[in-house]
């Protein structure tokens, strides 16, 4: 009995002694010898680092943060003093977040594991990857027109229909998910420059407890200020 005491005391030492993280993220970039990995967010107009870990010769990585509402963070690899690897956005919740990618292809097609929040996200990025053809096909259709004016201007409209569209389709993505964090999110960084009345329907349409969250904070006091100018 003694022995279980014991044992059960050092085990109890173990675990008070090691650090606790709200948020882990971990995982492997496949090819990766040597570089630095930075975990960071954007805060103040600028993106600050949370975390970061030396590579040399294990691919592996485990980087940490403290999180007290869900938020979207960034994996940055850097090799040759340059951000030509990119960044690699997430939305973390509390927990553990895996990531696993390539060297080559470091940000452009990551495998992504961790919060419900990012299967939100991913959902409404994999749209855009739409729209976004679409603008480079209106962007080609626009330089083989040439001097054409009666080509330039259809080009035009379908653009604007294009733009309109979009926001569109975030107003009501958002409004769908307004039990989601990205919800907000979305409104403050993909049409934060959209009518005001659109931002507020999607601000009146989330539920309280993401009214109460970071970014639900954030875009209340967006419209508010915007409002007031």
């Amino acid at each position: 009995m003694k022995n279980l005491l014991l044992i059960f005391g050092l085990l109890l030492i173990v675990s008070c002694g090691k650090e606790q993280h709200d948020l882990t993220v971990k995982g492997t970039i496949k090819d990766l010898k040597k570089g630095t990995l930075y975990l960071q967010k954007f805060q103040d107009s600028s993106f600050i680092i949370i975390d970061s870990l030396i590579i040399n010769g294990d691919s592996n990585f485990e980087l940490h943060a403290n999180l007290d509402s869900p938020e979207v963070f960034f994996l940055r690899l850097n090799k040759t003093n340059s951000d030509a690897y990119g960044k690699i956005p997430f939305f973390a919740d509390k927990g553990v977040t895996v990531i696993n990618t390539s060297v080559k292809d470091f940000s452009l097609n990551p495998e992504i594991k961790g919060s419900k929040q990012h299967v939100v996200f991913e959902e409404y990025f994999k749209m855009m990857d739409r729209y976004n053809n679409k603008n480079l096909d209106l962007i080609k259709a626009e330089f083989d027109a040439k001097n054409d004016t009666i080509l330039i201007a259809a080009n035009n409209k379908a653009y604007q229909n294009l733009i309109k569209s979009r926001y569109l389709y975030t107003v009501n993505f958002a409004i769908k998910h307004k039990d989601s964090e990205v919800a907000p999110y979305l409104a403050l960084t993909e049409i934060y420059d959209a009518q005001t009345k659109w931002l507020d329907t999607i601000n009146n349409s989330l539920t309280p407890e993401i009214k109460a969250s970071k970014y639900g904070k954030e875009l209340d006091v967006f419209i508010k200020d915007r409002k007031a100018n």
